[in-house]
């Protein structure tokens, strides 16, 4: 299916009611569906969620991170039958899929976590030298991509992909700083009780970072400083372009993916939404670049998919009274 102009929306007037703001803007989303199922009136949502987990080298004996546990144990608390995450995709039927592509340490006896590791210790620090070689980096594009192809075979028709990942603060910076122009004080989000000591090496592997990769061209910027699960989710918002199937994007390391894979299609960013701004750093600069406007905005940070799938209802809502107006003027016909 051919990708179609970015804001396809911005040219399509309902000729259904015209409602209060809130209805209005709920129509807008309806809208903004049709345009992408090419129907007048889209179908039901079928979404489905994947979590790239992977740690980042440049974060080891930095990082004093918000999340009392390390990546695996994130990954496994994730992956337990009534975690957060999976009570919210069992409650809205999102399909749920949690992949290890770099996670320090052994997942392998988890049935519930596929396993796609590229590099068995995550990246190494993005200071010193590229975060990925070129065969890894192919390599967990390939297995993003994969993953949204088969979410999409089994009859998904949104798609939602996030990270699980202690310490990628410092490679989420280091991108948006230079895919933007930021400062590395401008795009560092770091934990509330961090020292000044502490916040100070951070910003300064930013910095140094920012200065090893200094002239890589912004198609290959993923590569040198982002991180494997970045990676899986560039590759899998390119393969729902190309499919023709909408993206809901979920926070900072998930749109800042986005803003990387941009850089190979700039078409891609037609397929995106935002579920949510938040307070981290360069978030709102991020969505402003994308040109996308959030559904919510939220005073602090919640991550790994939570916000997109709470979204769900919201969406699907927006779909209802969409066919629910068109059967009255139908009828008023």
């Amino acid at each position: 299916m051919p990708i179609p102009s970015i804001h396809p929306e911005q040219s399509h007037q309902s000729h259904l009611f015209q409602s209060a703001s809130s209805i209005s803007q709920l129509e807008q989303v309806a809208s903004w569906f049709s345009k992408r199922q090419a129907k007048e009136i889209p179908d039901a949502l079928q979404a489905a969620a994947v979590l790239f987990a992977a740690d980042h080298g440049v974060a080891t004996g930095l990082t004093v991170c918000d999340h009392p546990h390390s990546t695996l144990e994130r990954v496994q608390q994730a992956a337990s039958a009534h975690s957060v995450i999976a009570d919210l995709c069992k409650q809205t039927a999102c399909q749920l899929h949690i992949v290890d592509v770099g996670v320090a340490g052994s997942l392998a006896d988890n049935d519930a976590i596929e396993h796609a590791k590229v590099i068995p210790t995550g990246t190494p620090d993005i200071t010193l030298g590229s975060a990925m070689t070129q065969v890894d980096y192919w390599e967990v594009v390939g297995i993003g991509e994969e993953m949204a192809n088969r979410c999409i075979d089994a009859g998904a028709n949104l798609l939602i992909a996030s990270s699980i990942s202690c310490g990628d603060h410092i490679a989420t910076a280091a991108l948006i700083a230079e895919l933007l122009g930021l400062s590395a004080e401008e795009a560092l989000t770091t934990c509330p009780d961090v020292s000044p000591e502490m916040y100070a090496s951070e910003l300064l592997a930013v910095e140094k970072a920012l200065t090893r990769a200094k002239g890589t061209p912004s198609h290959d910027i993923l590569r040198e400083l982002g991180g494997l699960e970045m990676a899986a989710m560039a590759g899998f918002y390119r393969a729902a372009a190309n499919k023709g199937v909408p993206v809901l994007l979920d926070g900072l390391a998930s749109a800042t993916a986005a803003l990387a894979a941009i850089a190979w299609d700039v078409r891609i960013a037609g397929w995106l939404m935002a579920s949510h701004v938040s307070h981290d750093a360069g978030h709102r600069d991020v969505l402003e670049d994308l040109g996308l406007e959030a559904l919510v905005e939220l005073k602090s940070s919640l991550d790994e998919g939570k916000v997109a799938v709470l979204m769900l209802p919201v969406l699907q809502s927006a779909i209802t009274l969409q066919q629910g107006l068109a059967r009255i003027e139908m009828n008023g016909d």
